[in-house]
């Protein structure tokens, strides 16, 4: 199975953001890191894509499917990249 492509909304202050990339780190998966608090057009995206601006927000996208994660959700993550 191919990777997924991984996008992580973020701030420089988040704890949860700093974990949730940490895990994937071990993980060995890359994925992209957009920093909302360092530019409004990501925050705007941000919001459009969750309709809010809570962090992290995680997209996951796999086999033509786009799984949205709000927070650190170690089980839902284990499942959707194991």
């Amino acid at each position: 199975m191919a990777q997924p492509k991984i996008t992580i909304y973020s701030t420089a202050t988040c704890g949860f953001c700093k974990m949730i990339k940490g895990y994937l780190a071990d993980k060995k998966l890359e994925f992209e890191v957009k920093m909302v608090d360092e530019d409004q057009n990501l925050a705007r995206e941000l919001y459009e894509k969750s309709g809010q601006l809570g962090v992290p927000f995680t997209l996951i996208e796999q086999d033509g499917e786009e799984e949205a994660i709000l927070g650190f959700d170690k089980r839902r993550l284990d499942d959707l990249l194991a």
